[in-house]
């Protein structure tokens, strides 16, 4: 097996390196850190939520406090800018905290109790108590696009130790320099609460082999990924192909549908348009719930609509984005798009990498019957950029939401307006949105993704792989504990309360 020696931290903005280089995690390394949460996940499992919670509060505490070292280098690695570097952190502590405060309520370890009805079944029964368990070692791969949130710390880390399940984090090699300092500071906290270094394992590097070493490891009892849809393929088939398979929880990108019906139009035209050309450039479009097909009816108002998004668009300057090699997946996804017949394009030239431009938002016009059936245009073009698809009907819009197919999101505008009663073609509507999104949304934009207990971040394929589990909410921490149906436990047992022994 051979892998990638050496990381680097780059800057995002010039390309350049920073820094020394270092070796990447040998397959030693790997196996020694699956070996060691192996080795504590019984110890884990069984401990009590106070003393998980108190980890969670410590691990928030000291991102916190290191905000001042971390958010700048972040901001090097990945060019998404302080404010929003800022904000991301404060997410992740919050998600952190309230993952605490998920423990303290009883959630890890909630259980049903059904009393011993004497006689024969079916109406007798023995007495059942229906506990949860954690399943055992997470890997963790950390996503490229959200350095704090879905990384070293993000929502996969806490809801995995949350459940009581010890963490291997696979780094991004985007933002590697970052991903040691904050494992660095999980480390020292891990310590820090008199608890077993097996809890938080680390391992970095870019090469495939390191990835597809740590999700075969025995011991791996599940995967949490956030990524590309090629990655996370790849990777789900190598736990689908395991001696023993593992559930594989990723999340692998979305287009987020947008209908915009005439209803939503009447007055407030331009602010839409503005609000959601900011939402196409926000973070540079790299985020997963990024608009990237806007449905518009053939009208005089959607004219309006389209021309006012265009000319909000032009107005945005995108920054860099994240690394080479998501500029220039961006770039060839804009090509693409370029070179078909059936486009029209509403804005200019795309900036070239090579020649140092920033990236430019891109918009083009399709007319639904042809976006319908060339399934090349239903891809995701990650970045910003977004194709207008101009409707006959509203039962036009229900195909395009039908072969864009699985998606994070799908957003429905003006489906409340008017009568209280909503009409048949209202009805299809959103009952096709339900069906090929994880969210659906009647205002706003969907990028910004609350951290709540109703949340639901995942959807049908190929959005997610497992579309009955959130990444983003509380009730991920449901990932990673697996139902277990206590028959006739004896009184020590139950008395744990769902607590593992």
């Amino acid at each position: 097996m051979t892998m990638s020696s050496l990381l680097q931290s780059i800057d995002a903005r010039s390309g350049q390196p920073t820094g020394a280089s270092w070796p990447a995690s040998t397959p030693a390394q790997i196996d020694a850190a699956v070996a060691a949460a192996a080795a504590v996940a019984g110890q884990w499992g069984a401990s009590p939520a106070a003393q998980r919670a108190a980890l969670l509060r410590a691990l928030a505490a000291a991102l916190e406090a290191e905000r001042e070292t971390l958010v700048p280098l972040a901001d090097r690695e990945s060019a998404l800018g302080l404010p929003r570097l800022n904000g991301e952190l404060d997410r992740t502590a919050f998600q952190l905290r309230g993952f605490a405060d998920v423990l303290e309520r009883g959630d890890a370890h909630a259980s049903l109790d059904d009393p011993a009805v004497a006689g024969a079944p079916p109406a007798g029964r023995p007495r059942l108590t229906r506990v949860r368990v954690p399943v055992g070692p997470v890997a963790m791969f950390c996503a490229s696009n959200f350095p704090f949130a879905f990384s070293v710390l993000g929502g996969d880390t806490a809801a995995a130790l949350a459940a009581g399940c010890p963490v291997v984090v696979k780094a991004h090699p985007a933002h590697p320099e970052l991903s040691r300092k904050t494992a660095a500071l999980a480390q020292r906290v891990v310590a820090g609460q008199g608890l077993p270094a097996g809890i938080f394992g680390f391992i970095e590097g870019a090469a495939i082999e390191t990835g597809v070493r740590l999700v075969q490891a025995e011991a791996i009892a599940a995967v949490a990924f956030t990524g590309s849809f090629k990655g996370g393929i790849a990777l789900a088939k190598v736990a689908a192909e395991r001696p023993h398979p593992i559930p594989f929880y990723g999340e692998l990108g979305s287009v987020n549908p947008l209908v915009v019906l005439p209803a939503a139009l009447h007055g407030n035209s331009a602010e839409l348009a503005q609000n959601l050309a900011s939402s196409i450039c926000l973070g540079s479009g790299q985020f997963c719930t990024s608009p990237g097909v806007i449905v518009v009816g053939k009208d005089a108002a959607g004219d309006a609509f389209v021309g006012a998004l265009a000319g909000a668009l032009h107005a945005l300057a995108p920054h860099a984005m994240l690394s080479a090699g998501v500029r220039s997946a961006f770039d060839q996804g804009v090509a693409r798009w370029r070179a078909s017949d059936k486009l029209k394009p509403l804005l200019g030239e795309v900036a070239r990498a090579d020649a140092g431009g920033l990236p430019r938002p891109y918009l083009a016009e399709v007319d639904a019957a042809d976006f319908i059936a060339d399934h090349s245009l239903h891809e995701e073009v990650f970045g910003a950029a977004a194709l207008v698809v101009r409707i006959d009907s509203p039962e036009q819009a229900q195909q395009v939401l039908r072969v864009v197919g699985g998606s994070l999101t799908v957003t429905l505008w003006g489906v409340d307006a008017g009568s209280e009663t909503p009409d048949a073609a209202t009805l299809e509507l959103v009952r096709a949105a339900t069906k090929v999104a994880g969210r659906v949304l009647f205002a706003g934009v969907p990028t910004g993704v609350a951290v709540t207990d109703a949340q639901h971040h995942g959807g049908p394929f190929p959005a997610s792989t497992q579309p009955f589990s959130t990444s983003v909410g509380y009730a991920a921490l449901d990932r990673f504990l697996r139902p277990v149906a206590l028959q006739d436990a004896p009184a020590w047992l139950i008395a744990r309360e769902g607590v593992p022994c």
